[in-house]
């Protein structure tokens, strides 16, 4: 009696624990891994500057060392001889180890990841050229190229090479860096890779790291499509009921034009070589600077707004360097960021559970009307870009309103929305709380 109790009480106990662990296990959030990167601004004192700088020009000569060492390969192919292997960032590596102590002991000062990241950035530009994607790499000037370097993260097996402690961060054979924003790395995340730039004579840093987030909840929120314009409105927002909202374009360049043009002519005023036209030189690159802030701070702001509160978004695939190609419009275009706003969505829209949609490049928004369908072939880039669509059912609405309305109705998003909102992670949880119940 006693042992068919306890087998029936232990088979009964068992079948619950089980119906429970898979129970919570499915429902408890799911977790994603994401690269992010976390930016602020170095303060650091005179001598951490001089490193900075001999670091970043070290990375400069290994790129135009290793460049040189691929370009005399390439000539000696093409003579009528035995070819030549590609030297990769391996090989230059090594070759570039043994040649250090007796031709390039400086290289001795800065660290050992400035060169091989080099040679690997070196790689990854061959690798675009050889798929079309960019042209032949050229050689940096120490004059005119930017001041930047790469550095590895922390290995596990090793030790830690980089460490963020309160507003200092630790770099090899730099040493305790101030920063300006204390703890702006989690202290949890998994550093892979650390880059160092230089912007109008302040220094930057930019952490990468590999971390672990709940898998974020899909957007309960409205379909939006959106037009982007170079008018007075950078976005223009419209759901497929017709409300509409605006985002107004800074147009920040044409608005620090003039002090620009003041400031290009101060400098080339200036004695070529001068410490005068140094000074005139970083005067105008900080207000360069400013203009990409300003202009980074609207993009930010608009994107971040849309991918919280918007469950699917709809935007045009849009060619931006052929529309660079009409000058009479290409400043307006550069200064709008139109391809810098689709960067930021993608992945936004990933961070806080909305989706993204890119309309095809040749769907004719612009040209349909929005209530009867009919297609306007006039309202084209050669018609002069009119700022009002006449069709003859007799509405009249702004081109970009009616551009954005036809977005939302995007064929995409209805099938979007008929997918069933219920998973297979979901409906598998279902099933195995019903098989519990009835074990019960």
């Amino acid at each position: 009696m006693r042992e068919g109790r306890g087998v029936g009480t232990s088979s009964c106990l068992t079948v619950r624990q089980v119906v429970s662990k898979v129970v919570i296990c499915e429902t408890a959030p799911r977790r994603c891994k994401m690269n992010r990167a976390y930016f602020t601004e170095l303060d650091p004192n005179r001598t951490q500057r001089e490193m900075l700088k001999a670091h970043a020009d070290a990375a400069r000569f290994v790129w135009n060392w290793g460049l040189e060492r691929k370009k005399t390969v390439i000539d000696l192919n093409r003579l009528p001889i035995e070819r030549i292997r590609m030297p990769t960032a391996i090989d230059l590596h090594r070759e570039l180890n043994d040649l250090k102590a007796m031709k390039f002991p400086w290289l001795y000062n800065v660290s050992k990841c400035v060169g091989q990241e080099a040679l690997r950035d070196l790689d990854k530009a061959f690798e675009h050229l050889w798929k079309g994607r960019a042209g032949f790499p050229w050689f940096k000037s120490k004059k005119w190229a930017k001041k930047s370097f790469h550095l590895n993260g922390n290995c596990p097996t090793a030790p830690r090479m980089v460490e963020v402690s309160g507003r200092y961060i630790k770099l090899p054979k730099i040493g305790w860096i101030k920063v300006e924003e204390a703890a702006f790395v989690p202290e949890d995340a998994k550093i892979s890779s650390i880059t160092i730039s230089e912007r109008a004579g302040r220094w930057f840093v930019s952490v990468q790291v590999r971390e672990e987030r709940a898998e974020p909840k899909p957007v309960d929120g409205p379909t939006v499509g959106i037009d982007a314009g170079v008018g007075d409105d950078l976005l223009v927002i419209a759901t497929p009921d017709g409300e509409i909202e605006r985002v107004k374009n800074p147009r920040v360049l044409r608005s620090n034009e003039r002090k620009l043009r003041r400031l290009q002519r101060r400098l080339s005023r200036k004695q070529p070589g001068s410490k005068n036209r140094e000074k005139a030189r970083l005067r105008v690159q900080r207000h360069h600077f400013k203009i990409t802030n300003v202009r980074k701070d609207a993009l930010h702001k608009a994107t971040t707004a849309l991918a919280r509160v918007k469950s699917i978004i709809v935007v045009e695939d849009l060619s931006v360097r052929a529309m660079m190609g009409n000058h009479h419009v290409a400043k307006s275009f550069a200064d709008a960021g139109l391809s810098e706003t689709v960067r930021l969505l993608e992945y936004k829209t990933a961070w806080y559970g909305s989706r993204l949609l890119k309309a095809d490049r040749f769907y004719p928004s612009s040209q349909i009307c929005s209530n009867c369908r009919r297609i306007h072939p006039e309202m084209t880039m050669e018609g002069g870009f009119a700022p009002v669509l006449l069709c003859e059912c007799g509405r009249m609405v702004d081109r970009n309103e009616n551009a954005a309305i036809n977005l939302s109705r995007w064929p995409s998003v209805r099938r979007t929305l008929e997918t069933p909102a219920e998973t297979a992670r979901t409906a598998k949880a279902g099933s195995v709380i019903e098989a519990g119940t009835a074990a019960a």
